[in-house]
């Protein structure tokens, strides 16, 4: 309890409730034993009527504490029972713990730290149950110094509201026998000499009122406080026309706050706007199950952190807040990544607040409407903004644009990138689904992300988790019993439908369930409209079914029709409100529901997981057609639209090229642990994947062959960033054939036919794809020693060997051939033109002919010229010009050539001399 200042009635109290124990004595002292007394009941009541032994996980809040989350000296780790923490069994739910010889001694605690707080949470022996404060808080117990204290013991908590005419029973305990004097509102009420006053108010008027103890022992006093809300009669009024859930802007200086709450009786706001108590003059208007008010009066542009206090027992935050202020973790948000972050009203409050702030500065879109692209051109680049760049933010990947413009991809899908538990997470643990996560910056940052994607011709997908909330959302703690959702959840599941632990995650949505749809909904809306976002990727969408998944059937993949009507359904409501949207599901499920959910309407994009063999083609095993691609057609699969879309890699799978590096086969001198080896094996492996018709997702820095493993750090901690593989040649060359790759794909119509075959099962593996006349040959060695195979073309003629950069004249269909190992081979009957510098390990000519320095470089480059040249070409490693000079024929030295506006990279310098001769180098362009 917080003691408050005789002459000071103004001070906020925080909230806390550790009602479920009491003390002997009432006031404990640092100095002195202590018997607890843990009441099971109460609380989460998570071990009411438990019979096994219980022991306390037990530490102190001192002053060197940073929160009354930071626990100092844990008396045993979470998983250790030791004797001393081991509670005495009173009756059936009630139990002592003696802290003895003393409260210091006991925990250890050295002199000179002020011990502030006991802390508390009761555990089962095995640790399955555990009981904790109402909400799942930590159970904290005031402890005090040596003299005279007072503490009011009855009500528990600093804060009370109650109903009028109600017994409301009052007690206050002091350390010493002293003058006890009992005020309301300053008035005098009772007076005792002792230790102890008790008293019973009948409050007869609502309103607002301070009780307060003074203890006096003739030469100190000191004073505790609480704050008591007498409840009003509900007002009853209808909720103004246009409202809507969560927070609405009337005007500059009026907001309305709308809180939906079936099965509750009453709702306050608290805010800076009424010093956090839950004033009579801040019961929110009910109608139905919807509570409102509106709050006037404030200051434009002004950010405040607000709360609903729902039945005068719980906090929570507004469910549709778009900012929150967090007190555990945005104090480690920096202000280079989110600039004059509002900071968390320490000591004002506990827990999650929402933020409401009216005249905020819009964003202006430069790109009014963009259209996606068809699932037949889509490449998909999955980026976790974290892992992506060093300022972690949206900014960060903006910086990168220009790179993933190079690449050629044509949708940006980004991992969650609404408020998540936590700062550094994959964010698959959402708490709110309306606030961008602000470790990753503001949310303009985000609507700028999304402008400049489309600049680019990049749509924007976001990844949303709609299987599962985790604790800290408001929809999960409205109705919670310290453990789980409760039965009048309106959105949850009271257990998960999968009886398989490795498949539940936090709290299960009940998707049979009107207001889980209604939500869904909104969210998708919301994101739609508010930052202009082309589409969603739904995350384990296998839990949208209210179907018991048990163990005949573990990870949910039987078909199921419940699921399929709510996920097209889902989908429906998207294409209402945007026809164009992007609609993908990580479902993994039986091909006949995946078939069925991919030939629906405009067909729903499902993740077709190749991982596997893909990396087992990478590294060299081809046996028992362990490296078969085949599943990666959705034609294989019996699907009549081009909505598998197939990738490699993802944030969930082991990175190929350190499986490659790691467990790659090797045969002689042929091996694929070898780096430039992996590297190659990695280039024909796209090569023999990207080009098979629908959509492909790369994942980050695949195009560059990421070594680093998935477990690195723990298998969702931090990554380190290799931007530096830009400058490496043969990761360079790896990017340039991903790049043309993708080019191919979206350009030319062939790479969408429906007409196309394949053998993707051996080590010799080919795609043959057929549209209006012009054919297409790719054929690929998965084997480690040189194989002579016979190819069927599909006409005679001239073919084009695009990355061989000839032609070749097909004089009968059947034509034999040597592939070396990882060797691929790309024909089409339709002239694509030559890559630019596919090659760019090949010596071109006799090195002395062209000398370049300073090379790596920052601003300029000199060159050295045996022969005159004529003009100088740089392009990127993607094959586009980046730069061109003209010469006149210069021989000898050509001094300072300025190249400092280009990006920081790879790049070939073309030089071309008099006589039309190319030399051609390769340059690295520094920050």
């Amino acid at each position: 309890m917080t003691r408050i200042s005789f002459l000071i009635l103004s001070i906020l109290i925080p909230l806390h409730f550790f009602g479920q124990v009491t003390s002997n004595p009432a006031l404990p002292n640092d100095s002195k034993p202590v018997t607890i007394t843990f009441d099971a009941i109460q609380g989460t009541a998570g071990l009411k009527d438990y019979t096994g032994d219980i022991y306390a996980h037990t530490g102190v809040i001192t002053d060197q504490s940073s929160s009354a989350a930071d626990w100092k000296y844990v008396i045993a780790t979470w998983t250790t029972n030791l004797p001393k923490a081991k509670l005495t069994r009173v009756t059936a739910n009630t139990y002592t713990l003696e802290i003895t010889p003393d409260i210091r001694s006991f925990y250890g605690v050295p002199a000179g730290e002020k011990i502030k707080q006991m802390a508390f949470v009761f555990r089962s022996a095995d640790q399955t149950k555990e009981g904790k404060a109402t909400g799942g808080k930590d159970i904290l117990m005031d402890v005090y110094e040596a003299g005279l204290n007072v503490a009011i013991t009855k009500p528990t908590s600093g804060v009370s509201v109650v109903a009028l005419n109600a017994p409301f029973l009052f007690s206050a305990s002091a350390t010493v026998t002293s003058d006890l004097r009992l005020l309301q509102n300053n008035n005098l009420v009772k007076t005792v000499n002792g230790t102890q006053l008790d008293n019973t108010f009948s409050f007869s008027q609502a309103g607002d009122y301070w009780l307060k103890v003074i203890a006096t022992d003739g030469t100190k006093s000191v004073a505790d406080s609480v704050f008591v809300s007498v409840l009003t009669s509900q007002v009853v009024q209808p909720l103004p026309a246009g409202s809507k859930k969560g927070i609405s802007y009337i005007d500059q200086q009026t907001a309305r706050l709308v809180l939906w709450a079936p099965y509750k009786s009453y709702v306050h706001v608290l805010g800076e706007f009424n010093n956090w108590l839950p004033s009579s003059a801040y019961q929110m208007k009910k109608d139905g199950d919807y509570y409102w008010i509106d709050l006037t009066n404030l200051t434009p542009g002004k950010e405040y952190p607000f709360q609903y206090l729902v039945d005068g027992n719980l906090k929570i935050a507004d469910p549709y807040t778009e900012k929150i202020s967090d007190p555990n973790n945005d104090k480690f948000i920096t202000n280079a990544t989110y600039p004059g972050l509002i900071p968390y009203p320490v000591g004002k409050t506990e827990g999650n607040t929402s933020i409401l702030q009216t005249n905020q500065p819009a964003y202006a879109w430069q790109i009014g409407s963009f259209n996606p692209p068809g699932a037949d051109t889509m490449i998909v680049y999955e980026c976790h903004v974290r892992d992506f760049d060093d300022k972690h933010s949206y900014a960060g990947v903006i910086d990168h644009l220009d790179y993933l413009k190079e690449l050629g991809v044509n949708v940006l899908e980004l991992m969650p990138v609404n408020e998540f538990e936590g700062n550094s997470s994959w964010g698959y643990n959402p708490s709110f689904y309306f606030a961008p996560d602000k470790y990753y910056g503001p949310k303009n940052d985000l609507k700028r992300l999304v402008d400049e994607c489309h600049k680019r011709g990049i749509a924007t997908v976001i990844d949303l988790v709609l299987n599962h909330s985790y604790g800290q959302s408001p929809f999960v703690q409205l109705y919670f019993d310290g453990s789980k959702p409760t039965a009048q959840n309106p959105w949850y599941n009271i257990q998960s439908n999968f009886t398989n632990p490795d498949a539940q995650w936090g709290y299960d949505f009940n998707h049979e369930r009107t207001a889980t749809r209604e939500l869904v909904d909104s969210i998708g809306s919301f994101w739609m409209s508010e930052y202009k976002i082309d589409g969603f990727r739904f995350d384990f969408t296998k839990g949208f079914s209210n179907n018991i998944k048990t163990s005949s059937d573990t990870w949910g993949s039987i078909y199921d029709a419940q699921r399929v009507a709510n996920l097209e359904r889902m989908a429906d409501q998207i294409w209402k409100r945007k026809p164009g949207a992007i609609v993908i599901f990580e479902h993994l499920a039986d091909n006949s529901e995946e078939k069925e959910l991919a030939n629906y309407k405009k067909g729903i994009l499902l993740w077709g997981n190749m991982s596997g063999s893909a990396s087992e083609a990478a590294m060299g095993y081809n046996n028992n057609s362990k490296s078969d691609l085949s599943w990666a057609s959705y034609a294989n699969r019996g699907w009549s639209k081009p909505s598998l879309m197939g990738y490699m890699e993802s944030h969930d799978e082991e990175r190929m090229l350190y499986k490659c590096i790691t467990f790659g086969n090797t045969v002689g001198s042929y091996n694929i642990k070898d780096l430039p080896v992996a590297l190659k094996r990695a280039a024909l492996t796209a090569a023999l994947f990207l080009p098979v018709p629908g959509p492909k997702m790369i994942w980050q820095f695949g195009e560059l062959g990421y070594d680093i493993s998935i477990d690195q750090n723990g298998r969702t901690g931090e990554k380190p960033l290799h931007w530096d593989y830009k400058t490496v040649a043969n990761r360079a060359l790896l990017f340039q054939v991903y790049s043309k790759l993708v080019y191919l794909k979206k350009k030319y119509p062939v790479f969408s036919t429906t007409d196309f075959t394949h053998l993707l099962t051996g080590e010799i593996k080919w795609i043959k794809l057929n549209l209006n006349g012009e054919h297409v040959m790719i054929v690929g060695n998965f084997g480690l020693a040189t194989a002579n195979t016979v190819l069927e073309f599909q006409k005679v003629g001239t073919w084009y060997d695009y990355f061989g950069k000839k032609s070749i004249n097909v004089t009968a269909t059947s034509q034999s051939m040597l592939l070396e190992p990882g060797e691929y081979r790309f024909y089409s009957t339709q002239n694509f033109g030559e890559p630019l510098f596919t090659g760019i390990e090949e010596g071109y000519d006799d090195p002395n002919n062209l000398i370049i320095y300073p090379n790596p470089t920052t601003n300029f480059i000199n060159l050295i010229s045996a022969d005159q040249i004529k003009s100088i070409s740089i392009f990127n490693i993607a094959g586009l010009k980046a730069k061109e000079f003209q010469l006149s024929n210069i021989q000898g030295v050509v001094n300072q050539l300025n190249i400092g506006d280009l990006h920081s990279g790879v790049y070939l310098l073309q030089a071309t001399n008099a006589d039309g001769q190319v030399v051609v180098r390769k340059i690295i362009k520094r920050p």
